[in-house]
């Protein structure tokens, strides 16, 4: 998940806390509301290595958050009434709406007694090849893998890598490295990438999937259940730049139609897989659109803006980093004060040039295995 929180960004925000900076700027900065984007939700765990504890959250966090919206005044809503308030004249409340994305099991769980508890409405975005139990978690097998493992070894670009990770700190690095560049492969050689990782390590890729993700079962309990949207993101989860314009389209369209087909509700929401700028086109923001999805959101960092000047099929969320537990890093992000405008890079013209969108840093910017300044190959071989 791309956090919307780094070390220097910590820094400013607290800063704009106890300066009051943000609470000056919110009237100017904090738009109609928010989209907050969260993924896992389930206990914290104890490991040293956890490449993926950005994108979780423990079910008490989750109860905190909650109440602080509702002591800040704002108004807790459903992915339809944000849609609503972004194109209508501004109210007095901001809006907050809850969204979760890949359809883990904790969900299911540990998140729905909390949200049901409170009695607010959330949304949850999910590739529906993972309830039929055929869709490939690859970020959760490559942690497996290289969490137990010492060394290890993998084709890339037709070329034999052994990468020696006796330290925490090296296996930090190479699940950085490899999971980037999974990220750049089309989804047929991304598949045969981890299967091959997975066979010579003795993960069992489709039993790791099967027990992260939601079944049927579970989809059908949340779907009688009026304060849950279920959204679409696609059937395999795919990085969509990284297909062909007919490929994009099909994984639209028949992620939605199986989800309709499984849950008997219409599904008119979409969320972009990974949903960072490198991740989808401009062609796929009017092909959401073409495909009849109501909206699609996105994980690039903003608020929401009324009045139209938000592009429903681009929108922006709020992604929280699961590593930090402060309210009050929350609180100003929600302000909107760090999402003032700035230089955009030729992604972010891109986007606009497809509607409006309200700018954002992305700080992980992906970068190629070959690309110069990346030599984690022969500094982990040579180890």
């Amino acid at each position: 998940m791309v956090s919307d929180i780094t070390f220097l960004k910590r820094a400013q925000m607290e800063l704009a806390y106890f300066s009051g900076y943000a609470w000056l700027r919110q009237r100017q900065t904090g738009g109609a509301g928010i989209v907050l984007r969260f993924e896992r939700v389930r206990p914290r765990r104890r490991e040293r290595f956890q490449p993926l504890a950005s994108c979780e959250i423990t079910p008490r966090f989750l109860d905190r958050t909650i109440r602080a919206l509702e002591r800040w005044n704002y108004d807790i809503v459903s992915i339809d009434e944000a849609c609503r308030r972004a194109v209508t004249l501004p109210l007095p409340r901001r809006f907050a709406c809850l969204t979760f994305d890949g359809g883990y099991k904790d969900l299911a769980t540990d998140a729905y007694p909390v949200l049901s508890k409170h009695g607010v409405p959330f949304a949850i975005y999910l590739p529906s090849a993972f309830p039929d139990g055929l869709g490939e978690a690859w970020w959760l097998a490559l942690e497996k893998i290289i969490a137990r493992e010492s060394r290890i070894s993998l084709v890339i670009e037709r070329k034999e890598l052994h990468f020696s990770i006796r330290g925490v700190a090296e296996k930090y690095e190479l699940y950085d490295f490899l999971s980037k560049w999974m990220r750049t492969l089309a989804p047929p050689d991304l598949s045969v990438a981890i299967n091959d990782l997975c066979k010579r390590y003795g993960v069992d890729l489709a039993a790791l999937s099967r027990s992260a993700s939601m079944d049927w079962s579970d989809l059908t309990m949340l779907a009688t259940d009026p304060n849950v949207t279920i959204g679409s993101a696609t059937v395999n989860y795919p990085a969509l730049s990284n297909l062909r314009d007919v490929d994009a389209e099909r994984e639209m369209a028949m992620g939605r139609a199986v989800l309709e087909a499984g849950i008997r509700r219409e599904v008119r929401h979409l969320a972009y897989p990974f949903g960072d700028r490198e991740s989808f086109r401009p062609v796929h923001v009017l092909m959401a659109g073409e495909t009849g999805f109501d909206s699609a959101v996105s994980s690039i960092g903003g608020i929401v803006e009324a009045q139209g000047r938000t592009n429903l099929h681009v929108l922006p969320r709020v992604c929280w980093d699961g590593s930090q537990r402060s309210l009050r890093m929350m609180r100003v992000l929600l302000s909107g004060v760090m999402f003032s405008p700035g230089p955009t890079d030729a992604a972010c013209a891109d986007l606009d040039a497809v509607g409006p969108r309200h700018p954002g840093h992305d700080r992980h910017r992906r970068q190629h295995p070959a690309e110069p300044g990346h030599d984690i190959e022969n500094r982990l071989q040579q180890a």
